[in-house]
């Protein structure tokens, strides 16, 4: 009997890996046919979502499930009713009626290199296609910062924006520090959450030497170039006085082009008393100017979706379907193994 319900058991295991698997392949191609339906290009695709929908459905869940069936019908008649009115002043307006200004809200996760450059830059492009000088761009802006160059390009996508006539609001819900708040420096307005960490306008560089192993080792190391300052410091040769005052000398020049860049967009700053290399939370950074309002990214934007069209924009780039595929069926794996051996064993965090 045992043994019966083993191989029972086995074969009910196969059955169900069997299922899953169809059912991968299956939502892959029905996912990958969703996809084309999306404006594309060789790379990648724009996706576009309109949060006042969401909202508005997140509100009719929450009615539906907190309102006595009396209140909860009124809510909806009142809802249809005031629907009818806007779609008749909209047929009586006609050709002439203006529709309400939009807010395009876009998402940059920065990491050392500034990776979501890429990304931030296609998004800005689709932007500048369509809005004009009643539209606005909330950038919702998290990121420690990180190498100089790729901050000054992320920070020169935004500028595009403000060269335009687009104003530009960027949100920090956590931080916005170095190469980050470089970037945020660029908007018409800054928010920050209480405890999000702004500023950090300094630079710093680190490199490790390995010149006195290598020679406690008998290992020589040349280093030959042409040009005196060609390398300053290195990380297996001798390092001298001389190319270690010239590094500094070349970090205190990248310090003052950052002071100068923060300066040009945030003219009311006491740089002296913000350009440190400190980092503050949200409320003492208000106080020193480095931001204009205490408040997260979702009171704005609640706040403003009686008054704007809010749409998300997020540019993916393609994958292959096999890669597709690939990622489907080992979190599909992995979420099976998870529930076979692990059921019962949940552990939480105190």
């Amino acid at each position: 009997m045992i043994d019966f319900l083993y191989q029972y058991g086995m074969f009910l295991a196969q059955v169900v890996t069997l299922v899953v698997a169809i059912l991968v392949v299956i939502g892959g191609i029905v996912s990958a046919a969703a996809r084309n339906r999306h404006r594309t290009s060789r790379d990648g695709e724009l996706r576009v979502k309109h949060l006042n929908e969401e909202f508005d459905d997140l509100r009719e869940s929450i009615v539906d499930q907190v309102l006595p069936e009396a209140e909860r019908k009124a809510e909806h008649k009142k809802k249809r009713k005031e629907e009818k009115a806007r779609n008749k002043q909209r047929k009586k307006a006609g050709a002439e009626a203006k529709s309400k200004p939009r807010m395009f809200v876009l998402d940059f996760n920065g990491d050392i290199q500034a990776s979501d450059v890429a990304r931030l830059r296609r998004e800005i492009t689709a932007v500048l296609e369509v809005a004009t000088g009643d539209d606005e761009v909330l950038l919702r802006l998290e990121s420690p910062g990180g190498l100089v160059h790729s901050y000054g390009l992320a920070a020169s996508q935004l500028k595009r924006l403000r060269g335009r006539g687009v104003k530009l609001t960027v949100a920090v819900d956590q931080v916005a520090a170095s190469g980050g708040y470089m970037m945020a420096c660029i908007a018409d307005r800054i928010l920050a959450a209480p405890f999000a960490v702004i500023g950090s306008i300094g630079v710093v560089a680190q490199v490790p030497n390995f010149h006195r192993l290598l020679k406690k080792n008998d290992i020589d190391v040349e280093l030959m170039t042409a040009g005196e300052y060609k390398r300053t410091l290195t990380m297996l040769g001798e390092n001298t006085d001389k190319g270690r005052e010239k590094f500094q000398q070349e970090l205190e020049e990248t310090h003052q082009l950052f002071k100068g860049f923060v300066r040009e967009h945030r003219r009311t700053l006491d740089m002296d008393a913000v350009a440190t290399g400190e980092h503050w939370f949200g409320t003492r950074a208000k106080e020193l100017g480095l931001v204009d309002d205490i408040m997260t990214s979702d009171e704005y934007l609640q706040g403003r979706k009686e008054h704007l069209d809010l749409y998300e924009l997020n540019w993916e780039y393609k994958r292959k379907l096999a890669e597709r595929l690939g990622v489907s069926v080992e979190n599909a794996g992995v979420r099976l193994i998870d529930r076979f051996w692990h059921r019962g064993s949940q552990r939480q965090f105190h």
